[in-house]
């Protein structure tokens, strides 16, 4: 099923880095970016989380936590984190649960070889639980730019 803009966000409970397991509850009363992205420490992935990073300050201030999921181990996550000084947190979806619920899952081709991966996708979910604006196929250009735009028209 696909979730798209006015539908109830995908109820969600994982693990984080920094220790913890992050919920859609966690969240209320705040616009929520939710980013996924295929694997920590690609170029794309990476200039992605730079892109949310040095804007990160702009969208506190317009009332939205940022959280990026992939399916990467919690380890992976926080040595990535680390290493860009990302200032939100990453969750773990090793089980693809949160993938499969926010229909992100595509098969893709590489080198011939075809698997399940990621689509670059980006959800704004409002503090009432309820999907604003979907993006998906993101390319990383000016995209943290486009989301920083729909969430400051959203208001706190």
């Amino acid at each position: 099923m696909t979730v798209d803009t006015n539908d109830p966000a995908p109820n969600f409970s994982a693990p984080a880095t920094g220790d913890k397991t992050l919920s859609l509850a966690d969240f209320a009363g705040r616009n929520l970016v939710l980013y996924f992205y295929p694997r920590d420490n690609t170029p794309g992935c990476t200039q992605e989380g730079e892109a949310f990073r040095d804007q990160y300050s702009k969208f506190q201030a317009a009332g939205a936590d940022i959280v990026g999921v992939s399916r990467d181990s919690i380890r992976k996550h926080d040595n990535f984190r680390a290493k860009y000084d990302f200032p939100f947190d990453l969750i773990s979806d090793a089980d693809e649960q949160m993938c499969r619920d926010y229909d992100v899952l595509r098969e893709k081709n590489m080198y011939g070889r075809t698997h399940i991966g990621i689509e670059r996708s980006t959800f704004v979910i409002d503090g009432n639980g309820v999907i604003r604006h979907v993006w998906r196929k993101v390319k990383v250009a000016d995209h943290a730019d486009r989301v920083l735009a729909a969430v400051r028209a959203l208001g706190t």
